[in-house]
């Protein structure tokens, strides 16, 4: 069995993303296109999001079956098919779900030693097992905060344990792309092409 790509998209908040990865997975497979959402719908807004997402790809000519694993993405190893196209959308929301896991007993994972570094160890152990199966494996993420933030130590500790998983994600990847208002710019090139797509 040939082992399927794993490619990786970072952006802003509405930055054309999402939109392009699924453009980028329908082009790179011919198999069923599986959208593996990670968004928990514990407020108004991302409930609206998760709305607007579903109705987009339902909009569109592709068949999209959507997998909802806010955090458990090694359990999704299970309903993969041979061939499988992988949207998995967005590492930053699946991160936020996992350091706070725990925060109603007053000590989240993030503050339990080698928690959090033994979720992320099993989410990339996870995509690397989905490209054994899948034909490709898109990955999405929100961007690192590269402005001034509040200097509190949960912002700091998200912010800097996005950057190493973007760093790991990139090192894995066959291709990242980062959107910049609607234009993707590919960062890792392949076959030696680098810059805009």
């Amino acid at each position: 069995m040939v082992r399927g790509r794993l490619d990786f998209i970072s952006g802003g908040v509405r930055s054309g993303k999402t939109a392009f990865a699924e453009n980028w997975l329908g082009t790179h497979t011919a198999g069923r296109l599986v959208y593996v959402a990670t968004g928990r719908p514990v407020d108004e807004e991302m409930n609206d999001r998760i709305r607007h997402h579903r109705q987009d790809r339902a909009d569109r000519q592709e068949s999209w079956e959507t997998i909802e694993r806010p955090a458990d993405l090694p359990g999704v190893l299970p309903m993969i098919r041979e061939g499988d196209g992988l949207l998995i959308d967005c590492i930053t929301t699946w991160l936020a779900n996992e350091m706070y896991e725990g925060f109603e007993s007053g000590l989240p994972c993030h503050r339990r030693q080698g928690c959090l570094e033994k979720k992320i160890d099993a989410m990339l152990g996870a995509l690397s097992e989905m490209t054994e199966k899948a034909s490709a494996v898109v990955v999405v993420s929100n961007e690192v905060l590269d402005e001034p933030y509040p200097a509190t130590a949960d912002i700091r500790a998200y912010s800097e344990m996005l950057g190493r998983i973007h760093q790991q994600l990139v090192s894995m990847a066959d291709v990242a792309f980062e959107m910049d208002a609607g234009i993707p710019l590919r960062w890792k090139p392949e076959n030696g092409k680098r810059g805009i797509v």
